[in-house]
């Protein structure tokens, strides 16, 4: 159940000490105006002879309000024994003034409002009522002493209009600033659970493993959490301008998916929270951290799940989105670790089941088809021989996962390998010199010179297939990446893979050629794993020294860093 309001005790709250300095200022103010009112109007003929007088008593209640406005701010104690002084002070020295000026004529009978004011705001009803009860009988008592005085023109219902209208005005004041108070107090009584709620939320969300985006309809990050941040590689907490999704460009698969979920909404009428997978590669420099540790480095290309989910506001409140983003990186890495332990245990069987018998079906056909004679039989034995070889290919490509990268004692010349590997590339396929382009500075990486031939024999075969056969159609460039790394482009000028043969393209046994064994381009990325590096396909835009702006693909392996 919920309790109401209670409104403190005068003294506990910080507002009462606040309303009661305001009270002195005020007082501070009516003094001197009083001051300077009776010091100047000398035409009045009760004044002219008690000036010095009531200018003394003007002064003096200036300098006691200055006195109760800086008791009140250094002394925080006894409210109550306060109030009722400055109370007791305001009503004498009003009181004082008001029957020097003749009473009910002086017209300073208004004055004593201000007491009974600052009384029924902050005091109880009775107290406010004795002190209002205090003036009445005051007003009543100069009317009655100017009755015996039979002076003209001095009524006591004049008198008692004024201490009815101050009754009045004390009780509605106090009701009403009793209302205001509790309400104030509940105010902040929920601005107080509202802290409270907001810091389990931010507690609990910084403690999350997945992260959080919250987001504008037109992109822009207004929170993130420390999960996200790692996630993306950004420092949105430390930044003091806020930034869009499409202004950072490793983010861009997840403007495209922001943008999609928000098209769909719109068609649909409402929200999806269908989830998306994503590889987010930040571009910035310093990275906060990473998903996995491979090798000598941290990986810094991570397959995000994303979840979008629209804020409920009301009408004129800016919509918002929140975006959930869970690292399925790891997943991956574990299922990639179980598959490896899987594969382990095939290729043993592999090697003592498979092989043996397929070198003898090998070695049966290339003796039979010694003695063939007719050309039918010559076909048909040939196939056996190509299917045998295929076999056997795909069974060395099965037994190379098993290698792994031997631990290199010293970095590894980049620019002379890449030479050496392009010149038996193309002797061993009869290519002319022009036909591949090679773009390479000095550098130094960490890697198992024999797995980069493999690889990189792998990706140029597969960019031979697809590539024009132009001077320059395939393109072997290293550069250096947004974030330290070096990388190896291995570009052709085919046309870019489709996203659907892209979602497949490092699964074992997925193949789009009729004579591969789909184990190529797996085989690839395991060596860079091995290696401590990634291999990925990319689409970028062509860079200024490229044949066009345009968006294409490659294959890109980003090396490990220099080993610390």
């Amino acid at each position: 159940m919920k309790h109401a309001a209670q409104v403190p005790a005068p003294g506990r709250s910080e507002t009462f000490w606040r309303t009661l300095q305001t009270f002195n200022i005020t007082r501070i103010v009516i003094a001197m105006l009083l001051l300077a009112y009776l010091s100047f109007d000398l035409k009045r003929e009760w004044w002219a002879g008690q000036a010095p007088l009531y200018r003394q008593l003007c002064a003096g209640y200036l300098l006691l309000a200055i006195g109760f406005a800086l008791l009140a701010a250094f002394w925080r104690r006894r409210f109550t024994l306060q109030l009722t002084g400055q109370v007791a002070l305001d009503i004498g020295v009003i009181g004082l003034l008001y029957v020097g000026g003749g009473g009910a004529h002086s017209g300073l009978a208004i004055l004593f409002l201000f007491p009974l004011a600052g009384a029924a705001v902050l005091s109880a009803l009775p107290l406010a009522l004795f002190f209002v009860s205090t003036v009445t009988l005051l007003l009543l008592a100069e009317a009655g002493y100017q009755l015996l005085r039979s002076e003209p023109e001095v009524s006591t219902v004049q008198a008692g209009l004024y201490g009815a209208a101050f009754f009045a005005a004390v009780i509605v004041i106090n009701r009403l600033a009793a209302r205001l108070l509790k309400q104030e107090m509940l105010a902040t009584q929920r601005g107080q659970d509202l802290q409270v709620q907001q810091a389990i939320n931010r507690l609990v969300i910084a403690d999350m493993g997945d992260g959080i985006l919250v987001l504008g309809a037109d992109g822009t990050i207004f929170t993130a959490n420390p999960a996200a941040e790692q996630m993306l590689g950004l420092s949105l907490s430390l930044s003091k301008t806020r930034v869009r999704l499409k202004e950072v460009g490793g983010l861009r698969p997840i403007t495209d998916a922001f943008a999609a979920w928000q098209a769909q909404c719109a068609r649909s009428g409402g929200a999806s929270d269908a989830p998306v997978f994503v590889n987010v590669k930040p571009d910035r420099a310093s990275l906060l951290g990473a998903t996995t540790v491979w090798g000598r480095r941290r990986e810094v290309t991570a397959h995000l799940k994303l979840r979008f989910a629209q804020v409920g506001t009301g009408r004129g409140v800016p919509r918002r989105s929140v975006a959930f983003l869970q690292d399925v990186t790891e997943i991956e890495n574990r299922a990639q670790q179980l598959k490896l332990a899987s594969m382990g245990r095939l290729t043993a069987s592999i090697a003592h089941e498979v092989r043996n018998p397929l070198s003898a079906i090998g070695h049966a056909a290339t003796l039979l088809e010694e003695d063939a004679t007719d050309p039918a039989e010559r076909r048909l034995l040939r196939i056996v021989g190509d299917n045998v070889a295929r076999l056997n290919r795909m069974i060395e490509d099965i037994l190379k996962l098993s290698r792994k990268a031997l631990p290199q004692e010293a970095p590894l010349p980049l620019a002379p390998l890449l030479r050496e590997i392009l010149d038996e590339f193309r002797e061993s396929h009869a290519l002319a010199v022009d036909r591949i382009e090679l773009t390479v500075d000095d550098g130094e990486v960490w890697f198992d010179p024999l797995h980069l031939r493999e690889v990189l024999v792998n990706l140029l075969g597969n960019a031979l297939r697809y590539a024009s056969g132009g001077a320059a159609s395939i393109r072997v460039f290293v550069v250096t990446g947004a974030a330290g790394h070096l990388e190896l482009h291995v570009q052709d000028d085919g046309a870019p893979m489709t996203p659907d043969v892209r979602a497949h393209l490092f699964e074992p046994f997925y193949t789009t050629s009729s004579k591969g064994t789909g184990l190529g381009l797996y085989l690839a990325r395991e060596l860079c794993l091995n290696n401590g590096a990634l291999l990925d396909y990319e689409y970028r835009l062509a860079g200024p020294g490229e044949p066009s702006e345009r968006t294409s693909g490659r294959f890109v392996i980003t090396f490990a860093a220099a080993a610390a």
